[in-house]
């Protein structure tokens, strides 16, 4: 079900409005779905915070490429928390109150995907480009992630504005592939992977380089993610600083 976040679209966000009503049984089902007992409550919590960062621009409804009203995401949003308690706490839950929080996601997703986002042509690269960001959160105490992270922190000086703008061209171009919440998931997966505190030490961690190759790898990410959509030149701008340090398969894409 989490899987399936990503492949939610404008069409669907209606859809799950339209089916969500609240009511006095299905408030009962969602409160013993999150009591503070309910199994993986805080995983369910986690898993709230996801979807928020997923449609925080739709709920924030300022972007002109939107076609959504914010209250109909806020609305369809509801349908999308009480599914995912309701797939969490079905242990504890009796069938009917199972079956209230899982109604309108069912009604738009009879059937469950198992498909992965859609990462583009080059979804190889763009998952072994996220697999190596825990190597350089671990750089405290892995010599090869500290060799990875320095490398790219050089690199991260280079054409700084020029990679700016290119950024910014690779997310319109996630616009008009559809892929502007894939984008987030990739950023959001990457931001993680990295980020995670060190469970050997608590020693200081030098923040501000620490964004720069995230930022740098990020962009890199989803440049690969929207190469189909994207220049070559910018394409190969916002990639080069990573893939000259971590060496990524270069898949050929036949529309080109």
């Amino acid at each position: 079900m989490l899987a399936q976040l990503a492949h939610i679209t404008d069409e669907d966000l209606p859809r799950l409005a339209d089916h969500w009503c609240n009511g006095p049984s299905l408030s009962v089902a969602r409160e013993r779905a999150l009591a503070p007992d309910s199994p993986l409550v805080l995983e369910v919590l986690g898993a709230f915070e996801s979807v928020a960062a997923l449609f925080a621009e739709d709920l924030l409804g300022e972007a002109a490429y939107l076609t959504v009203e914010p209250a109909v995401t806020v609305r369809a949003l509801k349908a999308v928390r009480d599914a995912i308690a309701g797939a969490y706490a079905r242990p504890v839950l009796r069938r009917a109150e199972h079956e209230a929080l899982m109604r309108p996601w069912w009604a738009v997703y009879p059937h469950p995907l198992v498909a992965e986002p859609d990462l583009g042509p080059c979804a190889e690269q763009v998952k072994t480009l996220l697999a190596a960001l825990p190597v350089l959160g671990a750089r405290c105490h892995d010599e090869g992630g500290r060799a990875l992270f320095d490398a790219l922190a050089d690199h991260s000086f280079v054409s700084q504005s020029e990679r700016a703008e290119a950024a910014a061209s690779a997310f319109q171009a996630a616009v008009l592939t559809s892929r502007r919440r894939v984008w987030t998931l990739v950023r959001r997966t990457g931001t993680e992977g990295l980020s995670r505190p060190c469970s050997h030490c608590r020693g200081a961690r030098d923040e501000r380089e620490a964004r720069r190759v995230l930022d740098l790898c990020l962009d890199a990410a989803c440049a690969l993610l929207v190469s189909d959509a994207l220049p070559d030149a910018e394409t190969d701008l916002l990639t080069w600083p990573v893939t000259s340090v971590i060496p990524l398969q270069r898949a050929a894409d036949p529309s080109r």
